[in-house]
Formats: structure tokens, sequence, C-alpha cells
């Protein structure tokens, strides 16, 4: 997997002259997670999964490993837990040799973490500053490698097959049962152990709590005829996430005049921004753009009214659009790098003000696009209170809404020079999201590797983004 061996073929010179200006010298030495434990008293553990950053440098999967790098040539030497002994082999295995976790992540050398302190003996200089590399992996993490991406397009494809199993909701099914499915799907037919984030299932009014799914909130509502159902999912593989949002009617009726008209909305936005998303645009005017297109899609069926500029100026794309339009993503879900010093600062403006990142974006990042217009009473109940905003708002149109939940669509797309590649294969118009809904093609289990014969539907896909780049 993407690691320091990757890194090095990419971008060592530069990795070089940040480290050397962030007046870091000699070596630099990482830790990964040692362990996790999150019950008290006990010896239970979850199953390990790596920190981010001592991931992007060494690809190493096992706890308890330490690592090196010298900065004048790249080498690398990883720390390993010694556990040669009768008890870890009974219990767990016998660990792997040295050699073979040299070979195995690319290291120039491997040895055990008792070898560390009598390496850097009477050399303390590796500690006299722990934060000059955090700004300059954090901003190298923010530009995806070839390997990346292509794990990145592994990832996409098994969550979009999982998420277009996920349309097969009927009324009655609990809302656990969805994220049963994706889960099943994604690891019996994409060897994906862990999600990347508490999978949301929201039917019915749930979509308009962002972040449902939580422990208070488990997905654990029955499914209603004809209601909306809005699923945020995403696997995990070899720690890079897909980030996913789907959202369709559920059962066989299709969408109510209503439900198109909230989703079309939705989905112009992402379309609005896609037609503008490349190097050098600013992240914040992605963000408005989407406001605007699903405050327009809003006035041609009546809800708002008046003109759209002064609904921006009124910061009304804030009711409706609570959140960011989207987030760098790589190794973590919300990835690293979005408010960097030397970058544009956060804004205090409402929805701006939710956004990961106000970056100017450039070729080779890796964000998701999820824009999204919800019901959300409180939020509702404050514009109408609001004379500036309130004189857009037509109460008695909105009413019909209210309870309904919302939409969000989300797909992970790569910044190319041109324009933007989209790594999610799920289906966004609304034929589309019938055809699968009524079993057609694109239902099908993935394959261990994206290829051209993919979903049916993928090769005449007329969704943002067009055909997955295997299909054109």
């Amino acid at each position: 997997m993407p690691s320091l061996a990757d890194r090095r073929s990419v971008s060592e010179e530069q990795c070089r002259v940040c480290l050397e200006t962030g007046s870091v010298a000699g070596a630099a030495y990482d830790q990964g997670l040692a362990t996790y434990r999150t019950r008290y008293d006990t010896d239970h553990e979850p199953v390990f999964r790596q920190e981010s950053y001592f991931q992007w440098l060494f690809g190493v999967a096992e706890p308890g490993c330490y690592g090196a790098v010298r900065l004048s040539d790249g080498e690398a030497t990883l720390f390993v837990p010694d556990l040669r002994s009768e008890a870890y082999e009974i219990f767990c295995g016998k660990p792997a040799a040295r050699g073979l976790r040299s070979a195995r992540y690319e290291v120039e050398a491997c040895r055990f973490v008792d070898d560390l302190a009598p390496c850097f003996a009477g050399d303390d200089r590796f500690r006299k500053d722990r934060d000059a590399l955090f700004p300059v992996i954090a901003d190298l993490r923010t530009i995806k490698t070839p390997a990346e991406i292509e794990v990145l397009r592994y990832v996409n494809y098994v969550s979009s097959m999982a998420h277009s199993r996920s349309c097969a909701a009927k009324a009655g099914m609990m809302e656990y049962q969805l994220e049963s499915l994706f889960q099943h799907h994604t690891y019996t037919h994409g060897g994906c152990r862990h999600m990347a984030y508490t999978c949301i299932c929201a039917c019915g009014p749930n979509p308009a709590v962002l972040h449902y799914g939580h422990a208070g909130a488990p997905n654990a509502r029955s499914i209603g005829a004809g209601e909306t159902a809005l699923l945020d999912m995403g696997a995990e593989y070899h720690c890079y996430a897909a980030d996913i949002t789907c959202s369709f009617p559920v059962g066989a009726e299709g969408f109510t005049p209503d439900q198109q008209l909230v989703y079309e909305a939705v989905l112009a936005a992402q379309v609005a921004v896609y037609e503008s998303l490349r190097p050098g645009a600013a992240w914040p005017d992605m963000h408005r753009a989407a406001e605007r297109a699903v405050l327009e899609g809003l006035r041609t069926g009546g809800v708002v009214r008046g003109d759209v500029d002064a609904m921006l100026d009124a910061d009304l794309g804030a009711v409706f659009m609570p959140h960011g339009l989207g987030h760098l993503i790589g190794l973590d879900t919300h990835d690293v790098g979005g408010y960097l010093d030397k970058d544009p600062p956060r804004s205090e403006r409402p929805g701006l003000s939710k956004l990961r990142t106000a970056r100017v974006i450039r070729e080779g990042m890796v964000l998701t696009v999820e824009p999204g217009c919800y019901f959300i009473d409180r939020l509702l109940d404050d514009a109408l209170a609001d004379p500036k905003q309130a004189a857009f708002v037509d109460a008695g149109r909105l009413a019909a809404f209210r309870g309904s939940g919302g939409v969000r669509l989300e797909d992970d797309v790569v910044v190319r020079s041109d324009g933007v590649e989209n790594l999610s294969i799920c289906p966004r118009t609304v034929a589309e999201v019938l055809a699968v809904k009524g079993g057609g093609a694109g239902r099908r289990p993935s394959t261990r590797r994206p290829s051209c014969g993919a979903p049916g539907w993928c090769r005449t896909r007329t969704s943002p983004g067009g055909p997955c780049a295997a299909c054109r």
C-alpha cells in the first residue's frame, strides 16, 4: 500500500526541502499506535487500525512500531516489538521475521524497538522540535500519489456497489438492516474489514439529523413506504476511506413530485460544482455555487421566492444546507490539511463557517462533493422568525416539506488539470436511481478489481462525472 516507498518516488525532493526548511535536521522518527483499549479493567481490544500519519509514512499494519527516516537520503528504518515468545506464538502465531518486514514495507532496515534508544544515543536533536514535521506532512497528504488514488478508486468502487445493493430498501425493514447489507457487501466482495466512519442510515424524518447513526440514534427506526432514505456510508481499505451518500425513495412507486424537486435541486448543485471545480478554484466559491443551485431549485418549486443573490446575502443557503460542501479525504474521512497556517482562514459566515477547508484547490487533491437540502425544524423556525430571511420563504409551501428529512448526494473526486474525475460510480440521475431500485443493471456483486465490466449502466452514465475512467 502507499507508504514511504511510494512517497520517495513521487515527492522525495519536495519532502526533503520542506523538512529542512522546517528546521529538522539529521533524522526524524514517528511512533505508530501501540494498541486500542476502550473498556476499563478488561483485556478486550478492538481490531487494530494504524494511526494515519504513521500509515502514510510507513504503511505498517501492526501495532507497537516506530519508524526513523534519515532526511539526507530518505533511508528508512522500522523498529518493531520483539514478540519472540512461547506465549505470543501460542495465542497470536509466529511473528514475522524482521527481514520479511523489511521487504513487505520496503524499508532499508528493520530492528527491534529495544534498539531505538541506542541508535540515537548522544544525539538528541530529533527531540527538540516536535511540531515542524506536522504541518509539512499534513500539507503533503493533501496531494495524493498515483498509488493512493488507485486505492481510493478501489474502495470507492466497492462502496458504490454496496450502495447499489442498499437501494433495495423496502418498507418494514429496519435502518440497521441497510447498514448490515452495506457492511456485508464491502467485506464479502471487497475485503474491507473496517468502515471509514459510523454508517448513517436515515429514513423518514431522520435525514434532517446530519450525523444520525450515533450511539444515541443508532439506525434503529422502522422504514416506512414512500419515505426518503439517506444512506451515508463508506468502507475503508488499507486505511484509505470512501465517503459516499445516496438518497432515494423507499418502495416501488418512485419519487413524489416534491421528493423529485428536492432531489434534482441537490443533483443540480453537484453538477454546478463539477463544472467549476479545477485547480485554482477556491473551495468557498464552490460551496456558494452549491447553495445557489439548491436555492434555485427550491425557488422553482415555490418554497422560496425572490432574487437568489439576495438570498445568499441573507445566508438563506445555510438554512437548507447547514454543513460544508465537502472535505479532503484520504487516510482519514475528514482528512488533514484543511486549515494550515499558510492557508486561508475559516469564514465566520453561516454555512461557509462549516467548511473543513477554505483552500485554493490544487491538482491531485481528493475531495468529497456533498451538497444537501434538509428541512430541520430548528433552522426553519429561526429563519421564519428572522425578517431578513423570512421575506424569501413561502411558509405555507414550506410546511409541506417539514418532517420529510432531506437529501444529500456525495461523491469522492480527484482534481485533475482540466476538471475532476469522479471515483464514485453510484446511480445519480432520477432515471438511474429508479433503474437500480427496480433490480436492473448496477446491482451485481462487485469483483475484486474495478474494471469496465462493472455495473452495466456505467458506460452510458449521464450523471455527474460520467462513466468511470475504466468504462470511458
